[in-house]
Parts: C-alpha cells; sequence; structure tokens
C-alpha cells in the first residue's frame, strides 16, 4: 500500500526527526529491473521444459534458496538445475542465460549519485547469488558507486531475518534510525523497521525520491 505524505511525515516526527547517516538499497526491482523470459528462452534452446516452466521450476526450487543462502556451490546448483529443467549445455552456456535478465533503472542511478554527491554513504543489501554478483560487477559500472555490500549468499541468511539486518549495520558503523532503507518487498521493509530502520516499499523511482525529499534527505 502507498504511503500518503502525512503518513511519511508522521513516521519521521515519531523518530524524533532524525536524519539518516547513510542510504541502503535493495538491488534488484530498485536498480536493476527483471525480464526473466529473456534468460529462460536462452535456457530452454538446450533443455527440455519450455521457457515458462523453466521459469516456474527454477524460480520455486529449493536449490535457488540454498544457494542463494551459500549453502551450495555454483557447480552443485547448476547440476541440480540440469537434472530439474534436462538442460543439456554447459555451465558457462546456462549462467550466460540465467543472469542475462536485467534491465538497469536509470532513475534509480541517478538518484544514487546525487546522494553520493550530497556526501552520503549508499550500501546494497541483497538477496542474491554468487554467479548474478559476478555477472552485475562486469556488467553495470553503476555497481561499483557504493560503499560496501551486504549479500545473502556471503552471510547465510536471507531477508528478513535480522542476522542479514545486523551485518548491514556492522558494516556500515551505525544502526536504527541512522539508516534509511527502501525495498520492494514490504516483509523486508517490515524486517528492518523492526531494528529501526527507516524503511520504505519501493514502488517506483519517483515515490522513493519523493519520500526522500519529504524526510529532508535530498
Amino acid at each position: 500500500m502507498r504511503p500518503e505524505n502525512g503518513e511519511v511525515m508522521n513516521s519521521f516526527s515519531s523518530r524524533g526527526n532524525s536524519r539518516p547517516k547513510v542510504i541502503v538499497f535493495d538491488l534488484g526491482k530498485v536498480f536493476l529491473e527483471f525480464d526473466y523470459m529473456k534468460g529462460a528462452v536462452g535456457i530452454a534452446r538446450s533443455a527440455k521444459l519450455p521457457p515458462e516452466d523453466i521459469i516456474r521450476v527454477i524460480s520455486g526450487h529449493p536449490a535457488l534458496i540454498a544457494y542463494e543462502t551459500g549453502r551450495i556451490s555454483t557447480d552443485e546448483f547448476f547440476r541440480v538445475m540440469c537434472d530439474v529443467t534436462g538442460f543439456q549445455g554447459s555451465p558457462e552456456e546456462f549462467f550466460e542465460h540465467f543472469t542475462n535478465v536485467f534491465i538497469p533503472v536509470e532513475e534509480m542511478i541517478d538518484f544514487n549519485e546525487q546522494l553520493r554527491a550530497k556526501g552520503y554513504r549508499t550500501y546494497i543489501l541483497s538477496n542474491t547469488n554468487q554467479v548474478t554478483v559476478e555477472h552485475i560487477r562486469r556488467s553495470y559500472p553503476f555497481f561499483s558507486h557504493f560503499d560496501g555490500y551486504v549479500f545473502s549468499y556471503e552471510c547465510g541468511v536471507m531477508k528478513p531475518d535480522p542476522a542479514i539486518y545486523q551485518a548491514m549495520e556492522r558494516l556500515a558503523g551505525v544502526s536504527g534510525e541512522e539508516i534509511f532503507y527502501v525495498d520492494d518487498l514490504p516483509s523486508n521493509v517490515e524486517g528492518a523497521r523492526k531494528l529501526g530502520w527507516q524503511a520504505y516499499v519501493h514502488e517506483s523511482p519517483t515515490r522513493t525520491i519523493q519520500i526522500a525529499k519529504m524526510l529532508g534527505i535530498i
């Protein structure tokens, strides 16, 4: 549900009118939109399932959660995906398609640059996996324009587990209301709010920037 202006300001006032010291962003659906069909079509060329089924099988398989929490390796994840999709190509071919799903959100990339120009430290907090992060680092220059990163596959837990937010607090050296956070999933926002973060659901770049303005961040 979209917060009205008064709701944002009332929430801000209840925290004592403190300005955050750092800005933390989710990655997917914030800086990078997804086109899963594009990747699935590529995988399907060497698999036994149509693209629609590949999306369903991969996104719902327990191995994806295991991979994104670091409990299995990239090689182990690949072997499981071959078993469930009938993929017969190489690991390089599979992961080329698996990661070829992103569309940069230029408004948010520009917003991050604006925040950094104003002296804010910015961070990424993401549920993701090793091969995806490696691909993004190679492919998108904006990804180097943050002060630090916390990834689920390195932490061993995923949002909204409190431990991953606490890992970010340790990395940034701040906690609670000192952090402004946006995430597209309400459950992840609620997890951050339980630790006192100034957290909001990312509905669109326009809305997130509007909230930042109302809070006096920009």
